[in-house]
């Protein structure tokens, strides 16, 4: 199985283990990390590896967000990284009282990516045309 983590996230897929397939032939990521799931299936099916199922656990969607909201959150990020990653995390994942590894790694280009990042039904025929079982959870 191969896990891609969120935004600024690592290793957090113990948060899913009741819904992730363990399967050698999975691919699954959480938010920022479930179009990089869907970025790194569409490859491997187009290299002619086997792929069985994409699991995408609550997918960032910030397509119907307006420019004035990205322009901020980038903004934010680049004026305090490590402030706007705590308030960030503390967003998602505070009332759960669940233990976070934050990645302070990231880059503002990740930011941007997961902000502007357009979803394409498109992209999604194309997978299933190829036999692919696609999974989404929302939440």
């Amino acid at each position: 199985m191969q896990f891609f983590s969120g935004f600024s996230l690592q290793n957090e897929e113990y948060l899913f283990e009741e819904y992730i397939n363990k399967s050698d032939y999975t691919v699954c990521g959480f938010s920022y990390g479930a179009i990089k799931a869907l970025r790194y299936t569409k490859q491997q099916l187009d290299l002619g590896h086997r792929v069985d199922k994409l699991q995408l656990l609550s997918p960032a969607f910030f397509q119907t967000k307006s420019s004035k909201f990205k322009k901020l959150q980038l903004m934010g990020y680049k004026k305090d990284k490590i402030n706007y990653m705590k308030s960030f995390l503390s967003l998602c994942f505070k009332p759960y009282g669940k233990k976070i590894v934050q990645n302070y790694e990231t880059e503002y280009s990740e930011l941007e990516e997961l902000l502007n990042y357009e979803w394409n039904l498109e992209d999604f025929k194309t997978i299933i045309d190829k036999g692919l079982h696609v999974e989404v959870y929302l939440g």
